[in-house]
């Protein structure tokens, strides 16, 4: 297994919906580590690393998050994080 990183900017109505939570659920069922975040600009950001066939598996079920409305979904190589687990980054802002 190729390991990798990458950086996910999502954007749409995905805050105050659950989006993060839905996001740690789909990243720990299929093994995929890393952190979520809401951004101050109402976007959501995922680091993730994982197995590239995973990792794109990962990113296409984040549509089927409920409540949440994607209006687009940036994924962009990022340099090689080692995570221990999915976490949900508390917002530092505001």
């Amino acid at each position: 297994m190729i390991m990798k990183t990458i950086e996910v900017i999502i954007s749409g109505k995905v805050q105050r919906v659950g989006f993060r939570a839905c996001a740690r659920h789909i990243a720990t069922n299929l093994g995929v580590a890393g952190e979520v975040e809401n951004l101050t600009d109402g976007r959501v950001r995922i680091l993730a690393t994982g197995d590239g066939v995973i990792l794109e598996k990962f990113v296409s079920m984040l549509y089927g998050c409920p409540r949440a409305i994607i209006r687009d979904i940036e994924v962009y190589h990022y340099i090689d994080t080692p995570f221990t687990d999915f976490s949900i980054k508390k917002a530092n802002y505001g």
